[in-house]
This record gives C-alpha cells, structure tokens and sequence, in this order.
C-alpha cells in the first residue's frame, strides 16, 4: 500500500485548485479500499471520486483516498432490459459512451457530465429532462468504519432533486465501489423534452434521432455553453436551480414576466439560476482569477490560480445579491470543503 504525503490535488479536483493532502493513496479495488481504511493512517478519511462537484478551499488534513475502481460486467439480461454493472471509478462519460456504443438506453441524455459513476447517485446528477434515478438499479458500497458491504436499493437512496441518502443520514458513512443501472436494449425512450436538444436536431434534419444522436446533440449543446474543466477550471452548474413556493413565484414573476420557469406543481415552481445570476448582473464578471463564465452565469470558473476561499467568497457575494433583488434563495450544488 503505497502512501503519499502533502500531495497536490490540483489535478484531481476540475477547478485546478492548489491544495495538498496531508496522505494520499488511490484504491483501484474493494480490498485495497478496506485496507486504506483500516489502516489508521491518520484520524479522518476523505475520500476523493473525480473531484467534478466539489469545491476545495484549504489543504486537506486526512487520509484522501482516491477511487480509482474500474469494471463493466453485464449481470442480466431480456428482452427489453440489461442490469450493468459499473466501477465507480469508472468516468461517468466514458460508461455512458459505452452505454450507446451497445444500443443501451437512458442515459445519452446525460453525456459529458463530468465525474465519476460512484459519485454519481450521491448528487443524483442529471440534465436535459433525465436523472440518474431514472436508471439507478442498485448500488454497493463500503461502511467507512466496520468495512462492511451493503447494497442500496432505489428506494433506500430518497433519491430527490440533486439529493440522496449519502447527502443526508448517510453523509460520510459509506463508500460507494459500484453501481448497478437498468437500461433499455429496444424500444428506448427518447427524451427530446428540452428545447436546445429539438433545435439541434432539427438543425441537424434529424426527425427519428437515435441514441448517439441525442448523445452528440447534448455534447453539443454542453460545449457551447459550458466551458471544459481541462482548459478553464469550473464544477459545472454551482448552484442549484431553486424550487420556490406559488407567492414567491408570482411575486417573482410579476416583476420579472419574461423570465423562464417550470412548474414542479401546483404549489411549487423552479426557476433556472442562471436566469437569477444573470439578471443579477454576474455573467461574465471577473474578481481577479475567480469568475462567473461569460456563456452560463451558473458556473463559475478559475482563470488560473483562484484559491478555493476566492471562489467561495464570490459564490457567497452572488448569493447575497441574488436575494436582495429576487428574495429567492440559492443553494450550492457542489460539495465545499
């Protein structure tokens, strides 16, 4: 078992920030990952997916354990459905481009989303009118303390918008290692539900698109709008797009009539944040290397040398502003720490 001291995390973190682990190790199986944690190392254990939804803001005194699990078993399979296995080390992008490469559907809607499968089911990501909990089967994960495996069922997970048992009661219990996902072998359910996907393909003259079709138009769109972590450092979307109450939507609303909504339910409404940050006059603004992208005002970037605390400072600020004109409330997406 190989560990490193006061290692940098500045590559394994997609906001490139310069921060160090105390100890460092990466486990590329269950027993390697059981046996970092048993091993004592130091009191606290942090442990570090693909570094894509978090924010780091000073160095990390513990044992960072990188999940580096690979694997892609295909468990079972009929006539309309195939149960996959994948390592939660896995890249997210690269099973879901396994996933079309197969004819495998439900999750071309979430191409490029950057991150790894295991920390996937934590935030319960989604985009473009698709969730993972719309194709989590199952999931096996590792108890920090006892090393104990358990598997987590859909209905164990509260699965929520952006929100999942490993956010709430199980926050920093578990270690997922694999997930398990349903997905359709024929009659796949295309979701052209989003306005930008439909233009594309129409753009396209795509009328019957396919699986690598929906793929691509979602790259597509995601490179125009989002910048790549590997040129400019971001976590994608930083906040959350809030779900609000009817008063405080017609409220809203009134002062601002143009401006894009969804209607969750009779009683609640979710208003896109980059729409907020926008109109709070954010997008495109830069406070030395800490910014806000000049193409999508809900992420926000680091031109080069941000600290973590830089970037937190201005999230906060963005925060302040947006509820002293809307009175809306903005949540981070990404996990600060």
């Amino acid at each position: 078992m190989q560990i490193e001291e006061y290692k940098s995390l500045k590559s394994y973190n997609t906001f490139g920030v310069a921060v160090k682990a105390r100890y460092f190790i990466s486990v590329n199986s269950v027993k390697a990952l059981k046996k970092a944690l048993k091993s004592k190392v130091h009191e606290r254990i942090f442990i570090l997916g693909g570094g894509s939804n978090m924010l780091l803001t000073s160095d990390i005194d513990a044992l960072v354990i990188h999940i580096n699990i690979e694997g892609r078993e295909i468990i079972q399979r009929n006539d309309s459905s195939v149960l996959v296995k994948i390592g939660g080390g896995e890249i997210w992008h690269e099973f879901v481009l396994y996933a079309i490469e197969n004819d495998f559907g439900g999750v071309e809607n979430l191409s490029l989303i950057p991150g790894n499968v295991g920390t996937a089911p934590i935030q319960n990501i989604g985009a473009y009118g698709v969730e993972l909990v719309d194709v989590f089967e199952s999931c096996s994960a590792v108890h920090r303390e006892t090393c104990d495996e358990r598997i987590f069922t859909k209905d164990e997970m509260r699965f929520a918008y952006r929100d999942s048992i490993f956010k709430n009661e199980l926050k920093d219990t578990y270690v997922i290692t694999d997930v398990t996902f349903r997905l359709t072998t024929k009659n796949h359910k295309i979701n052209t539900s989003y306005g930008d996907i439909q233009k594309v393909l129409l753009e396209k003259e795509i009328t019957e698109p396919t699986l690598r079709a929906i793929s691509e138009a979602v790259i597509s769109i995601r490179r125009s709008k989002l910048p790549d972590p590997k040129v400019l450092g971001n976590s994608g979307s930083f906040f959350k797009n809030p779900i609000v109450d009817k008063k405080t939507f017609e409220l809203f609303i009134e002062k601002f009539p143009q401006a894009p909504f969804y209607k969750v339910s009779d009683f609640d409404y979710k208003i896109p944040d980059g729409c907020l940050i926008e109109k709070a006059r954010f997008k495109g603004k830069q406070w030395g290397d800490a910014g806000v992208h000049k193409n999508q005002a809900l992420v926000l970037v680091n031109y080069g040398n941000a600290t973590g605390k830089e970037i937190l400072e201005l999230a906060q600020h963005i925060q302040e502003k947006v509820w002293e004109f809307a009175q809306i409330k903005i949540e981070p997406e990404v996990n600060i720490f």
